[in-house]
């Protein structure tokens, strides 16, 4: 019987940071892989996501590299460090959108998408600087909707509710998910693709196979490789996002914030409108 070959691209949340096993990562995608046939030998998975990757590396890098393995079951699950630098252009991460997720349907894999939460949020910023990564998330999420619609996506809905709320899903550093936070993801992602006839195996489980971290120890990983994670993804955003908050407040002082979501959504809709064939 012919194999499940399941492909995943994306950034860290992939590749599978938060969920440490051995000394690596294990993850989400990895957690669903087994369950996507009855005989969990049958599913062949490759896991093509790298910790920092923005669109344009999903389309240059991991789209080719999947596209050779004709997969039967793609994830493409990225933007989020698109957000975190100074070069986001919401015009720019839809048509590399669109290229990757055409490439696939073309090649007639099933696709697998996600919006996700605002890092501004996630790290409980100050609204001043969190409302613009929101207004950056919103974008890069409208987008995705949009083309997972073109593009009949499997689509999860992973930007708001218990997913962002429940601090027990989410690791020290409040950007990426803990061992339970990726089965919760897994969890999602098996319902959507079994309601759809794509996974015939049994769920993951929710319960984690391993105790969680110490307080002390996920402080400890928080000022050592969860500190450096942030100032290598959005170190180069800061003087920017500075400039961003004080716009913000200026607008508030006026009593015209209203103006900057405007702008925003007219943006998208710009970029949507742009792409090649039928609008999103």
């Amino acid at each position: 019987m012919r194999p499940v070959r399941f492909v995943a691209l994306g950034d860290s949340l992939t590749e599978g940071v938060g969920d440490p096993v051995g000394s690596g990562w294990r993850g989400w995608a990895a957690l669903l892989a087994p369950s996507l046939a009855e005989d969990r030998e049958r599913v062949r998975f490759t896991n093509l996501a790298v910790s920092g990757a923005q669109t344009r590396d999903v389309l240059e890098r991991q789209t080719p590299a999947a596209l050779e393995l004709r997969p039967d079951l793609v994830s493409v699950v990225i933007g989020v460090n698109d957000t975190l630098r100074r070069t986001f252009d919401i015009n720019a991460v839809a048509a590399r959108l669109d290229r990757v997720y055409a490439s696939f349907a073309h090649q007639g894999a099933t696709l697998l998408t996600a919006c996700l939460p605002d890092p501004g949020a996630m790290l409980r910023l100050p609204d001043a600087l969190a409302s613009p990564l929101a207004r950056r998330q919103r974008a890069v999420n409208t987008v995705v909707h949009a083309l997972s619609d073109r593009y009949g996506a499997l689509h999860l809905h992973a930007a708001d509710g218990s997913w962002t709320t429940d601090r027990t899903l989410w690791s020290a550093d409040r950007l990426h998910p803990c061992e339970r936070g990726h089965r919760q993801f897994a969890v999602r992602c098996h319902a959507l693709l079994s309601e759809a006839g794509r996974a015939t195996g049994r769920p993951p489980s929710p319960e984690p196979e391993f105790p969680a971290p110490t307080r002390t120890a996920s402080l400890v990983w928080l000022a050592t490789a969860g500190t450096g994670w942030v100032v290598r993804r959005c170190g180069d955003l800061l003087p920017q996002l500075l400039r961003l908050a004080a716009d913000e407040l200026h607008h508030g002082v006026r009593g015209t914030r209203a103006r900057l979501d405007v702008h925003a959504s007219s943006a998208v809709t710009a970029a949507l409108a742009a792409l090649p064939g039928p609008t999103p």
